[in-house]
């Protein structure tokens, strides 16, 4: 993983002009979204220096050319909103917003009609917050579920835990950023100038595939190179989960060395106006993604139920001693496990990605809520990972209610106290007898 990432540290990136800008339109009491044109919007460095100013046009545009990379302050004029428009969050009329290299920088500002509810008065317990909180969590649940299937395979199948799982949903997000900038011409030089899918930067779909692949082939390398020969030659098990620690520590900086600690954001579908359904809000592509998971994660259901390879997983996972003696191949399994969980893990760390800013440390972040989800579950099952992540998910969100945001992983912290001391085999796992 290192030698291939060490390969994109230094790609050749083109010249182009950054802008900031910012999209108005206000929502009436009806959801429906309408631009708002002539509102003057002004954009300054973070010393107080004016950059630019003008008006929004007719779709609710506003765009302003910047030197280059950096952090700016992008305000609105209050006074110059149509009669009965506000800001939703009244105190909110500067936004600071970063801009990268080649990549736009893009304020958001949410405006209401006079007959909606402020962001203020619409605090504490409503059907609607409920509702919209619960949707962000079953979100956030599907797409731990999907990074944490495979770190609960791996333990099912070795006994390993393995806490470099959150470096490897790292290494998909920031392997998928990258290939959505670069394309294949950031390894191979002599693409560039190729069809773009191959040459200099591709779609994220694209991107987000590639990444998949790059994913399971670090689960084949770690496996191959790494855990396999250790396994053969009888290391213990906490020698085997100190290694992981190691090389999620070194992960962690070499992805910080060649990334750098800025937060990024893709290319492709980064800022989107939200839909409104029935009283949710949700962005197209989270909408997207949330299907995607289901869909992705139904599949992996039955993978593992129909297909002869996933009984040969559930069979080792069960009983590993039983499954040998049977005729399956035990390390052509965990072979198989290690592809699949580094592809799972790849993929959930695209969606997440999506979800939030891109950062060197969100795998080690999201770590944490996907041990919770799997202890609560039940380790080394695929159906109680995903279920306890579920859960997790929304009891995070959920806890928003009533404590404050920066607070709200605690509650992870919590459940995965309360599930070893009262249950430690997870909802769905079965009591093991020892001695």
């Amino acid at each position: 993983m290192a030698g291939v990432m060490l390969l994109m540290a230094a790609p050749a990136v083109g010249q182009s002009s950054e802008t900031v800008g910012t999209r108005l339109r206000y929502q009436d009491e009806h959801g429906q979204r309408t631009p708002v044109e002539g509102v003057v919007i002004s954009v300054a460095a973070v010393d107080g220096s004016e950059v630019g100013a003008g008006h929004t046009d007719s779709d609710g545009v506003f765009e302003a050319p910047v030197p280059g990379p950096g952090v700016y302050l992008v305000s609105i004029d209050v006074d110059t909103l149509p009669a009965g428009i506000r800001l939703r969050e009244p105190d909110r009329t500067t936004v600071e917003v970063e801009v990268l290299e080649s990549r736009d920088g893009r304020a958001i500002f949410s405006l209401i009609s006079g007959n909606a509810e402020p962001m203020e008065e619409s605090g504490g317990v409503s059907v609607r917050r409920v509702a919209q909180l619960t949707t962000e969590g079953v979100k956030l649940g599907l797409f731990l579920g999907m990074a944490a299937i495979g770190l609960s395979l791996v333990f099912g199948t070795t006994g390993l835990v393995n806490f470099a799982h959150g470096e490897m949903v790292t290494w998909g997000m920031l392997s998928a950023y990258f290939f959505n900038y670069f394309g294949l011409a950031g390894i191979f030089g002599f693409m560039a100038g190729w069809w773009p899918p191959l040459g200099e930067g591709v779609n994220l779909i694209f991107a987000a595939i590639l990444a998949v692949i790059v994913g399971g082939t670090t689960g084949f390398v770690m496996d191959r190179w790494v855990f396999g020969p250790l396994r053969i030659r009888g290391v213990s098990l906490i020698a085997q989960m100190v290694v992981t620690i190691g090389l999620s520590i070194l992960a962690r900086y070499i992805f910080l060395f060649i990334f750098g600690g800025n937060l990024r954001f893709f290319r492709d579908y980064s800022a989107q106006s939200a839909l409104q359904i029935w009283i949710i809000e949700i962005t197209p592509k989270d909408l997207i993604t949330v299907v995607l998971s289901v869909l992705i994660l139904i599949g992996v259901g039955f993978f593992l139920q129909l297909t002869q390879t996933g009984k040969a997983m559930r069979a080792v996972a069960d009983n590993r001693d039983l499954a040998e003696s049977s005729g399956i191949n035990v390390q052509r399994v965990i072979r198989i496990v290690w592809v699949g969980a580094g592809s799972l893990a790849g993929l959930g760390g695209v969606f997440i990605g999506l979800a939030e800013q891109l950062s060197w440390l969100i795998g080690f972040r999201m770590l944490l809520l996907i041990f919770a989800g799997v202890v609560l579950g039940g380790l080394g099952t695929a159906y109680g990972a995903l279920l306890g992540c579920l859960l997790v998910g929304i009891g995070i969100q959920l806890s928003t209610l009533f404590i404050p945001v920066e607070l709200k992983n605690i509650g992870a912290l919590v459940v995965l106290a309360l599930v070893l001391v009262v249950r430690p085999q997870g909802l769905l796992g079965r009591r093991e007898r020892f001695g």
